[in-house]
């Protein structure tokens, strides 16, 4: 049977900002649960007397929780527990062990029990790559989830500082050697990172395709199943206009070329119209044939076109998740019977990831 399904999608509606009722509306209209991003709580939190305060964050969760159960929605994850391991600054960091704990709380009321942690990409000046200390803060995060019953999914992004390969990622899931604390292994920074560059004349890293086959081999012969707390499937979209360099619509300066594309151009498995042309169903087929996995399957999508308005958006990419799902089963060879019931995440204005 393949993995239960999680779909999910990002907006970063800079100009616009899509209200949470109607794409949990979307969601439950294809029979999704959803993966909330912390950015739809903190909206609501802030239009709460006193603004985004810690009570306010939890009074926030409980009203989500609320809307979800009207609609029969479960809440799978909560993230992204951002930019945590190996600050530099110690006070900052016990801030965020603070911070961590009222997430645990906040994940209690919305009913579950995953906190997901992507790899930090802050510059070397504020987080440190002391390899030690990385392992020491999430051991601690780990540590103070586990009597709560909270695991937490470490994820390497492909324009991490340290850590963006998955490699590296379960090196460090090995190294902390905890339970409750595994690896969320996410197609798009895994093929992002090592088959595709963004930068370059045909889009592709070196040797990409080589490359490519050797990590997938490794992953299967390295990668302890039980480690992995859920998989993101999702591709990216060739850019047929030109590589993403000065003077590309979404060339950014201040940010690494893999990060610009992937805030504009995630699309989601099975889009080759759209120009999806990364090794997806490889990575699928890694972890749910070689490694025998079974667990929830998340589409995690950033678009440039969750940034249009109108009430059709969430419908739109709701639709969309949902046929690409159907896509993922056709070519794993599953029936439709073997669907459980999926979710899916539409967090807006995301200025962070």
């Amino acid at each position: 049977m393949l993995p239960r399904a999680s779909i999910a999608s990002h907006s970063l509606g800079r100009a616009w900002v899509h209200d949470l009722a109607p794409k949990l509306d979307a969601a439950a209209a294809h029979g999704m649960d959803i993966e909330l991003f912390y950015e739809d709580l903190l909206y609501v939190a802030k239009a709460l007397p006193g603004g985004a305060t810690p009570a306010n964050h939890l009074s926030a969760a409980s009203a989500i929780r609320a809307m979800c159960d009207a609609r029969d929605l479960s809440v799978i994850c909560l993230q992204p527990f951002m930019h945590y391991e190996g600050l530099r600054d110690r006070a900052c960091h016990a801030d965020r062990i603070e911070e961590m704990k009222l997430w645990i709380q906040m994940a209690h009321i919305l009913g579950t029990d995953i906190i997901a942690i992507p790899s930090t990409f802050l510059p070397p000046e504020v987080a440190s790559g002391d390899m030690d200390l990385i392992v020491a803060d999430l051991r601690e995060v780990a540590d103070i989830g586990a009597p709560e019953g909270i695991q937490f999914a470490y994820e390497n992004l492909a324009w991490g500082t340290y850590v963006d390969t998955w490699e590296a990622a379960y090196s460090i899931v090995q190294q902390v050697d905890r339970p409750n604390f595994g690896i969320c292994l996410d197609t798009f920074n895994i093929a992002a990172r090592i088959y595709a560059d963004p930068e370059a004349d045909d889009r592709r890293t070196e040797d990409a395709e080589a490359v490519f086959k050797a990590s997938m081999e490794r992953l299967v012969s390295t990668v302890d199943p039980k480690k992995i707390v859920f998989v993101q499937v999702v591709d990216g979209e060739y850019l047929a206009d030109g590589p993403l360099v000065e003077g590309h619509k979404y060339y950014n300066a201040a940010q690494p070329a893999r990060m610009s594309w992937s805030r504009n151009c995630r699309l989601f498995y099975g889009e080759a119209e759209r120009g999806a042309y990364l090794p997806v169903r490889q990575v699928v087929d890694a972890i749910v044939v070689g490694l025998g996995w079974r667990g929830r399957i998340s589409a995690e999508l950033f678009s440039a076109s969750l940034e249009e308005e109108g009430a059709q958006v969430p419908v739109e990419h709701a639709r969309r998740a949902a046929e690409s799902w159907q896509k993922l089963l056709r070519d794993m060879g599953m029936s439709a019977a073997s669907k459980r019931k999926a979710s899916l995440m539409q967090p807006e204005q995301v200025a962070r990831l």
